[in-house]
């Protein structure tokens, strides 16, 4: 939910530098979420299956606001 405002308030700014800033929030929120199955599952709220499925998920969210963020930067270069 973090990462979707993140990147919805970016994009109401218009500017594809402030855009980029948003969408770096966005994936520091993805490290969040990584961390926090870690915590999950260490206090045994999930199991190790469910930490791999989510992390993999967030990896994959990861990368594509990576990619587009550099998109955006080489757009502008």
């Amino acid at each position: 939910m973090k990462k979707l405002k993140h990147i919805a308030e970016g994009y109401a700014r218009r500017y594809n530098r402030e855009f980029r800033q948003f969408l770096d929030y966005a994936h520091g929120s993805c490290a969040e979420v990584q961390s926090a199955l870690y915590i999950a599952f260490d206090q045994k709220h999930i199991s190790q299956q469910q930490v791999k499925n989510i992390y993999k998920r967030t990896e994959e969210i990861s990368k594509m606001i990576t990619n587009f963020s550099i998109y955006l930067r080489n757009k502008i270069a």
